[in-house]
């Protein structure tokens, strides 16, 4: 590839078309990131300038795809944030009064961390209660790293020793460092590509959502309608979950603060 530096006009571009596809606000800031994942699809297609690549994806969806998943993937790990999975084991599970599945949502899971260690808790809490994890995305790229469940072992130190040795496999022979998320229990988990900067698929009713470290790449009024999406998906009394570093100030119109980041809905 020649070397092409992406100008600010031609990062402009790529900061329109990921806001209007993702709804994600990408600062100046973020340019020599952009520069830097879309290098190698440059180099892919023997361009020589990023303007050239733009115009490629005007005319390939799938290329389009790749670079939606370059540039909106962003890091995850088990049991981030551990207080909300304390709260979700002590003070929700211990009250569900089962007769229906409980239902999570794990909206912009990434690789997967999330979904599963939401699946290893309702394994580990509600036993042989009925219950369902739903992961999404909007990228496709991330979503089949999560559907093969397999990480490398450094990745999961945030697991809890007893969840560990009952969920997770570890590798041995070539996979030697890795470990798979167990076969049983990556069946109870659902992965679907959602956008969620569009209408949502109707993907039923929740007893608890978590919406963590994805809002931050978002401008206000796009917060308040991907929330507004996703609480009407939220049961009557369900909990809504964000990161610890985000906030739902003016977008909170009904729903209760009963913990920082954590909301029920009326």
């Amino acid at each position: 590839m020649l070397n092409a530096s992406l100008k600010d006009s031609e990062f402009a571009h790529f900061q329109q078309m990921i806001f209007r596809i993702a709804g994600i606000s990408m600062s100046s800031a973020k340019k020599a990131l952009v520069a830097g994942r879309l290098a190698k699809r440059l180099k892919h297609h023997g361009l020589d300038s990023y303007e050239d690549y733009f115009r490629l994806l005007s005319r390939q969806q799938d290329e389009m795809q790749v670079a939606v998943d370059l540039l909106t993937t962003n890091e995850t790990y088990f049991f981030r944030e551990p207080k909300h999975f304390d709260f979700l084991r002590d003070r929700i599970l211990s009250q569900h009064p089962g007769g229906r599945p409980f239902r999570v949502w794990s909206a912009a899971c990434s690789s997967g961390e999330e979904p599963y260690t939401l699946a290893m808790l309702l394994a580990d809490k509600l036993g042989d209660s009925p219950w369902e994890v739903l992961g999404s995305d909007i990228s496709t790229h991330v979503l089949e790293k999560a559907r093969r469940g397999r990480y490398p072992t450094e990745r999961t130190q945030g697991i809890p020793p007893g969840l560990l040795r009952t969920y997770c496999l570890k590798g041995v022979g070539s996979q030697e460092g890795h470990l798979l998320i167990d076969p049983a229990l990556r069946r109870r988990v659902q992965l679907a590509q959602i956008n969620l900067n569009e209408p949502l698929p109707d993907v039923g009713e929740f007893d608890v959502i978590f919406l963590r470290n994805v809002m931050i790449y978002f401008q206000t009024e796009t917060k308040r309608q991907v929330v507004a999406r996703l609480l009407a998906k939220l049961r009557p009394g369900g909990v809504f979950i964000i990161g610890h570093s985000e906030s739902l100030n003016g977008l909170t119109q009904g729903l209760q603060n009963i913990m920082p980041s954590i909301y029920r809905k009326p």
